[in-house]
């Protein structure tokens, strides 16, 4: 995910595994350490349903389909997810 997300988001707390020193985790221990610490967990991985049983974990996962990680591709649809969820649902 772009870092310059965070500014067309200014109303959210946006934190890359980078920047929490979780570069290096794989997803199950990632969703691990990101369900105690965080809401929503946004991602490009298309295969993380796949690969780890997400509704055992207290985060919500979101899941963005798009051909490309660039800030321009990400700001065609950030002004319409600038409203919080009240409640993520289960996975999908």
């Amino acid at each position: 995910m772009p870092r310059k997300l965070r500014r067309d988001l200014p109303k959210f707390v946006i934190r890359t595994v980078q920047e929490e020193g979780w570069a290096g985790l794989e997803n199950g221990n990632l969703l691990r350490r990101a369900s105690g610490h965080f809401d929503v967990l946004l991602t490009v991985d298309q295969r993380l349903r796949y690969q780890q049983n997400v509704s055992q974990h207290d985060i919500g996962i979101v899941v963005v389909e798009t051909i490309d990680t660039t800030v321009d591709t990400f700001a065609t649809f950030c002004p319409t997810s600038r409203t919080p969820s009240t409640k993520s649902g289960p996975a999908r």
